[in-house]
Protein backbone atom coordinates (compact mmCIF):
# COMPACT_ATOMS: atom_id res chain seq x y z
CA UNK A 1 0.00 0.00 0.00
CA UNK A 2 2.81 2.40 0.94
CA UNK A 3 4.66 1.62 -2.32
CA UNK A 4 1.51 2.42 -4.29
CA UNK A 5 1.07 5.76 -2.52
CA UNK A 6 4.74 6.63 -2.95
CA UNK A 7 4.53 5.77 -6.67
CA UNK A 8 1.39 7.88 -7.01
CA UNK A 9 3.09 10.75 -5.19
CA UNK A 10 6.12 10.60 -7.48
CA UNK A 11 3.87 10.47 -10.55
CA UNK A 12 1.94 13.55 -9.38
CA UNK A 13 5.16 15.48 -8.68
CA UNK A 14 6.51 14.65 -12.15
CA UNK A 15 3.18 15.58 -13.75
CA UNK A 16 2.96 18.90 -11.90
CA UNK A 17 6.58 19.65 -12.69
CA UNK A 18 5.97 19.07 -16.41
CA UNK A 19 2.89 21.31 -16.38
CA UNK A 20 4.82 23.98 -14.50
CA UNK A 21 7.72 23.90 -17.00
CA UNK A 22 5.35 24.10 -19.97
CA UNK A 23 3.60 27.09 -18.44
CA UNK A 24 6.93 28.78 -17.71
CA UNK A 25 8.13 28.23 -21.29
CA UNK A 26 4.93 29.72 -22.67
CA UNK A 27 5.17 32.70 -20.34
CA UNK A 28 8.81 33.24 -21.33
CA UNK A 29 7.77 33.17 -24.98
CA UNK A 30 5.12 35.80 -24.38
CA UNK A 31 7.59 37.98 -22.45
CA UNK A 32 10.11 38.21 -25.29
CA UNK A 33 8.44 41.29 -26.71
CA UNK A 34 7.89 39.48 -30.03
CA UNK A 35 4.66 38.33 -31.52
CA UNK A 36 5.06 34.94 -29.84
CA UNK A 37 2.05 33.94 -27.79
CA UNK A 38 1.03 30.70 -26.19
CA UNK A 39 -0.78 29.74 -29.41
CA UNK A 40 2.39 29.99 -31.53
CA UNK A 41 3.45 26.60 -30.22
CA UNK A 42 0.65 25.29 -32.47
CA UNK A 43 1.93 27.08 -35.54
CA UNK A 44 2.37 24.82 -38.54
CA UNK A 45 6.13 24.43 -38.81
CA UNK A 46 6.22 22.86 -42.26
CA UNK A 47 3.92 23.96 -44.99
CA UNK A 48 2.94 23.23 -48.51
CA UNK A 49 4.86 24.45 -51.53
CA UNK A 50 1.49 25.73 -52.71
CA UNK A 51 1.36 29.51 -52.85
CA UNK A 52 -1.58 31.87 -52.51
CA UNK A 53 -3.11 32.80 -55.86
CA UNK A 54 -1.71 35.97 -57.42
CA UNK A 55 1.61 35.97 -55.53
CA UNK A 56 4.43 37.32 -57.71
CA UNK A 57 8.09 36.26 -57.54
CA UNK A 58 10.42 39.02 -56.34
CA UNK A 59 12.09 40.95 -59.13
CA UNK A 60 15.28 41.67 -57.19
CA UNK A 61 15.38 39.83 -53.83
CA UNK A 62 18.10 40.47 -51.26
CA UNK A 63 18.46 36.69 -50.84
CA UNK A 64 18.35 34.59 -54.01
CA UNK A 65 16.73 31.17 -54.36
CA UNK A 66 18.74 28.33 -52.82
CA UNK A 67 21.02 30.79 -50.98
CA UNK A 68 21.43 30.52 -47.22
CA UNK A 69 20.72 33.05 -44.48
CA UNK A 70 20.58 33.09 -40.69
CA UNK A 71 17.09 33.67 -39.25
CA UNK A 72 16.97 36.48 -36.67
CA UNK A 73 13.23 36.14 -36.01
CA UNK A 74 11.77 34.02 -33.24
CA UNK A 75 8.24 33.47 -34.53
CA UNK A 76 8.51 29.89 -33.24
CA UNK A 77 10.79 27.99 -30.87
CA UNK A 78 14.05 26.97 -32.56
CA UNK A 79 13.79 29.51 -35.34
CA UNK A 80 16.15 32.24 -34.11
CA UNK A 81 19.73 31.49 -35.12
CA UNK A 82 18.79 28.68 -37.52
CA UNK A 83 20.36 28.58 -40.97
CA UNK A 84 17.69 28.85 -43.64
CA UNK A 85 17.68 27.91 -47.29
CA UNK A 86 15.65 30.33 -49.37
CA UNK A 87 13.00 28.41 -51.33
CA UNK A 88 10.88 31.36 -52.43
CA UNK A 89 11.07 35.17 -52.64
CA UNK A 90 7.98 37.26 -53.41
CA UNK A 91 7.10 40.96 -53.64
CA UNK A 92 3.93 41.76 -51.69
CA UNK A 93 2.56 43.56 -48.64
CA UNK A 94 3.18 41.82 -45.32
CA UNK A 95 1.07 42.20 -42.22
CA UNK A 96 1.31 41.58 -38.51
CA UNK A 97 -2.23 40.86 -37.31
CA UNK A 98 -4.17 40.26 -34.11
CA UNK A 99 -7.17 37.95 -34.07
CA UNK A 100 -9.22 35.53 -32.00
CA UNK A 101 -9.00 31.97 -33.36
CA UNK A 102 -12.19 30.58 -34.87
CA UNK A 103 -11.59 27.50 -32.70
CA UNK A 104 -11.80 29.61 -29.52
CA UNK A 105 -9.09 30.28 -27.00
CA UNK A 106 -6.96 33.29 -26.22
CA UNK A 107 -6.55 36.08 -28.78
CA UNK A 108 -3.35 35.95 -30.85
CA UNK A 109 -1.54 39.28 -30.77
CA UNK A 110 0.81 40.65 -33.44
CA UNK A 111 1.10 37.40 -35.46
CA UNK A 112 3.90 37.69 -38.02
CA UNK A 113 3.36 37.25 -40.95
CA UNK A 114 0.42 37.07 -43.29
CA UNK A 115 0.61 38.57 -46.76
CA UNK A 116 -1.83 40.42 -49.01
CA UNK A 117 -2.60 37.17 -50.79
CA UNK A 118 -3.37 35.46 -47.42
CA UNK A 119 -6.41 37.72 -46.92
CA UNK A 120 -9.92 37.02 -48.20
CA UNK A 121 -11.01 39.28 -51.06
CA UNK A 122 -7.91 41.43 -50.58
CA UNK A 123 -7.53 42.83 -54.07
CA UNK A 124 -4.39 44.83 -54.90
CA UNK A 125 -4.75 47.78 -52.52
CA UNK A 126 -2.77 47.29 -49.29
CA UNK A 127 -4.60 47.57 -46.00
CA UNK A 128 -3.55 50.06 -43.33
CA UNK A 129 -2.88 49.70 -39.63
CA UNK A 130 -6.14 49.39 -37.69
CA UNK A 131 -8.19 48.04 -40.58
CA UNK A 132 -10.16 44.81 -40.21
CA UNK A 133 -9.62 41.84 -42.56
CA UNK A 134 -10.59 38.17 -42.81
CA UNK A 135 -7.71 35.67 -42.86
CA UNK A 136 -7.51 33.01 -45.57
CA UNK A 137 -4.15 31.67 -44.30
CA UNK A 138 -4.06 28.59 -42.09
CA UNK A 139 -0.61 28.89 -40.48
CA UNK A 140 -2.18 28.08 -37.11
CA UNK A 141 -5.34 26.25 -35.99
CA UNK A 142 -8.28 28.66 -35.97
CA UNK A 143 -6.60 31.21 -38.23
CA UNK A 144 -8.49 30.57 -41.47
CA UNK A 145 -11.72 32.57 -41.52
CA UNK A 146 -10.83 34.62 -38.43
CA UNK A 147 -11.46 38.36 -38.41
CA UNK A 148 -8.19 40.19 -37.76
CA UNK A 149 -6.95 43.70 -37.12
CA UNK A 150 -3.90 44.94 -39.01
CA UNK A 151 -1.17 45.82 -36.47
CA UNK A 152 1.54 46.60 -39.02
CA UNK A 153 1.78 46.72 -42.82
CA UNK A 154 4.78 47.02 -45.14
CA UNK A 155 5.40 46.48 -48.85
CA UNK A 156 8.51 44.33 -49.09
CA UNK A 157 10.01 41.06 -50.26
CA UNK A 158 8.84 38.09 -48.24
CA UNK A 159 10.62 34.73 -48.12
CA UNK A 160 9.60 31.10 -47.79
CA UNK A 161 12.39 29.11 -46.12
CA UNK A 162 13.54 25.63 -45.11
CA UNK A 163 15.53 25.25 -41.88
CA UNK A 164 16.44 22.89 -39.07
CA UNK A 165 15.29 24.23 -35.67
CA UNK A 166 18.10 25.11 -33.25
CA UNK A 167 16.14 23.16 -30.62
CA UNK A 168 16.43 19.99 -32.69
CA UNK A 169 13.69 17.99 -34.26
CA UNK A 170 12.51 17.56 -37.81
CA UNK A 171 13.55 19.99 -40.54
CA UNK A 172 10.99 22.69 -41.29
CA UNK A 173 10.00 22.88 -44.96
CA UNK A 174 8.34 25.79 -46.76
CA UNK A 175 7.93 28.00 -43.69
CA UNK A 176 5.81 31.00 -44.59
CA UNK A 177 6.96 33.85 -44.02
CA UNK A 178 10.08 35.79 -43.03
CA UNK A 179 11.15 39.25 -44.18
CA UNK A 180 14.58 40.32 -45.42
CA UNK A 181 14.96 42.28 -42.14
CA UNK A 182 14.68 38.95 -40.28
CA UNK A 183 17.52 37.36 -42.25
CA UNK A 184 21.27 37.98 -42.36
CA UNK A 185 23.99 36.53 -44.56
CA UNK A 186 25.78 33.60 -42.85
Amino acid sequence: MKKGLIGLGIFLIVLLSACSNSSTENNNQADTGTEATMEHGNMEHSGSEELPEGLKEAANPTFSLESQAVINADHMPGMKGATATIVGAYDTTVYAVSYTPTTGGEPVKNHKWVIQEDLENAGDTPFKQGETVVLAADHMPGMKGATATIDFAQSTTIYMVDYVPTTGGDPVKNHKWVTADELTAP
